[in-house]
């Protein structure tokens, strides 16, 4: 089992940050589009080859976002029309979630196996999401799929914070 560590709230104006594993050591680098559109997130291994691409849909009635990594879509999640409290869905074939993803406690389950799980650590260098592995193969994919909800919630807030204005 492989532990890495997303810093939260780590969507700075310039959009970068990294993934780090138990001794603080950068494994992954995350770079996204500054003002540009359509707003996407580069997730990048240590020899900065591209595994992941976040981007959020324009020119869409309601937010969604599509994950791609090693250039294929596995994954979407998007913004479902409710009147009170924000929905969002998540489409992903063989992947499931359990727990609660808003709140960045969950586990990732491909065909019924669990293959990662997430938390948030609370004591650790900064406020961050646990992320454990369990396995390897699929971890491009359980980052990708951390970061694009992080992304979704950034974003979420940066509405919920325009519309109060």
């Amino acid at each position: 089992m492989k532990q890495l560590y997303i810093k939260q709230k780590v969507f700075s104006l310039s959009g970068k940050f990294t993934v780090k594993d138990q001794q603080e050591k950068d494994v992954y680098y995350v770079e996204g589009s500054f003002m540009q559109i359509p707003k996407t997130f580069s997730i990048m291994n240590t020899t900065r080859d591209e595994v992941a691409l976040i981007t959020k849909k324009v020119f869409s009635f309601l937010p969604k976002f599509f994950v791609e990594v090693n250039g294929r879509e596995v994954l979407t999640i998007k913004k479902e029309f409710s009147f009170f409290k924000a929905r969002y869905t998540i489409d992903a074939a063989d992947i499931e979630v359990h727990g609660n993803w808003w709140d960045m406690d969950f586990q990732v389950l491909q065909h019924g196996v669990v293959i990662g799980k997430v938390s948030k650590e609370w004591f650790t260098w900064g406020d961050s999401y646990k992320v454990q592995i369990l396995n390897e193969e699929m971890e491009a994919i359980i980052i990708a799929f951390v970061v694009a909800i992080d992304c979704v919630k950034a974003d979420q807030a940066a509405a919920s914070s325009a519309s109060t204005i």
